[in-house]
């Protein structure tokens, strides 16, 4: 049994806001199977996210907890991992995104 003091019912309160966005996602209904697939397969699945609501928040959790393995935010595993080693001292993902996101340059 877990007891949930006014402490950790805070920590709980903040890791389901932080992962609210899943229920917006363009493949809560799509078979696992079709994310989690190897190789050049991988392309095909991130079409999935093309036009995914959260998609930022997707990719910045599965940087921010180094998932290794399927598709999310609509990156392929070797994009994920190239992200990782170009950007070591990323602490949190999604305050890179958008600060990248604010220096895009408007065309």
């Amino acid at each position: 049994m877990t007891v949930i003091t006014s402490g950790n019912r805070l920590d709980v309160e903040e890791a389901e806001a932080r992962i609210a966005w899943v229920t917006q996602a363009r493949c809560r209904a799509v078979d696992p199977d079709q994310l989690f697939v190897r190789g050049a397969a991988q392309r095909k699945a991130a079409t999935i996210c093309r036009h995914c609501p959260v998609l930022m928040q997707c990719g910045a959790d599965a940087l921010d907890n180094r998932v290794e393995f399927g598709v999310w935010g609509g990156m392929t595993e070797r994009q994920r991992r190239a992200l990782l080693k170009q950007h070591p001292e990323v602490e949190s993902w999604a305050d890179f995104f958008e600060a990248q996101r604010h220096q895009a340059p408007v065309i």
